[in-house]
């Protein structure tokens, strides 16, 4: 009985460690539609509302569900507590405290560009830098759900598998 169990519990494992890294690439286009979603928001924020990008960023983290919520929160927060750092130095330090996201570094270089150029110039201009982050985030989208459809059954399988095989190795 206690083999069987040991059994078990090994074949469970594996397959929950493979279903974890599977959850990681159905979470990734989630998060990439989110954030195209947040950054339109804050283009509108910005172009047609002309609002402080303080304000911005909390209206849009407010409106935006986690992790990607959390991430223009923090970027607000940092923009509030040092004002005269300017809104690319508080973007980046977003960026850089990890907000819980599956995004890769890809998607991450993305923002950081982005990043780069809010707040810098006319509304015209960070108009032209939030499209063009749009694009590339849809592009970026459309690559992570052709890897989701492929490695997220590769993970499960897997998982299952080198659990049995780990099994079977055992016994």
């Amino acid at each position: 009985m206690a083999r069987g169990l040991g059994a078990a519990l090994v074949l469970a494992a594996a397959g929950m460690l493979g279903a974890i890294i599977a959850r990681a690439y159905q979470e990734r286009p989630r998060a990439l539609r989110a954030l195209q979603s947040a950054l339109a928001m804050l283009l509108t924020e910005i172009v047609y509302g002309a609002t402080p990008m303080p304000d911005a960023l909390d209206r849009v983290a407010r409106r935006t569900p986690a992790p990607v919520g959390r991430f223009f929160a923090a970027a607000a927060s940092y923009l509030r507590a040092e004002p005269g750092a300017g809104t690319a130095q508080a973007w980046r330090r977003a960026l850089a405290d990890p907000p819980g996201w599956c995004l890769t570094a890809d998607d991450e270089a993305v923002l950081a560009d982005l990043g780069n150029c809010l707040g810098r110039s006319d509304a015209a201009d960070q108009e032209k830098h939030l499209r063009l982050a749009l694009a590339q985030l849809q592009r970026l989208q459309a690559q992570a759900e052709a890897e989701r459809d492929v490695h997220v059954r590769l993970w499960r399988y897997l998982g299952a598998g080198a659990g049995a095989a780990l099994v079977l190795l055992l016994y």
